[in-house]
């Protein structure tokens, strides 16, 4: 049984930067690899130190974000996290719990790499987004 419309995940994913730049027909492709996941109180999303390998969407529910034990934040619907994971390999900086139960989406860096080997223009946009993103790091050093 589906959990979310095609529309909610299209949605979802232009809210993050790495797709900004997709027109929705891209998005649409993108949507299409994603897995539906509900999940009770307690679940660990990802671990702190693990190696990341999913991007996470929340549509209903809340996350609690620790780092080192101690709290830092909390995810809630519309919130995302993990998508440096579908572009390179790296441990995780954060242990996300759910805190309440979760209605969410997850794409697999599998999966998203498919995606960007069978679409050049989704290749593009991702590069130029994540090129954007170093140079604004670059401009506050």
């Amino acid at each position: 049984m589906r959990l979310f419309s095609q529309n909610v995940k299209i949605e979802a994913l232009k809210r993050a930067p790495l797709f900004e730049g997709l027109s929705k027909k891209e998005l649409t492709e993108l949507a299409r690899v994603t897995d539906e996941l509900s999940v009770e109180p307690g679940t660990v999303l990802c671990r702190e130190g693990s190696l990341g390998q999913e991007f996470f969407v929340i549509v209903e529910g809340e996350a609690e974000v620790t780092k080192g034990g101690k709290r830092l934040t909390t995810r809630g619907s519309g919130d995302f996290f993990g998508e440096v994971a579908l572009v390179t390999t790296v441990k995780r900086t954060a242990t996300v719990t759910a805190t309440t139960p979760i209605r969410c989406f997850v794409m697999t860096r599998g999966n998203f790499r498919r995606v960007m080997d069978e679409s050049p223009a989704v290749q593009r946009k991702v590069l130029e987004a994540l090129a954007e993103r170093l140079a604004s790091y670059s401009d506050d050093l």
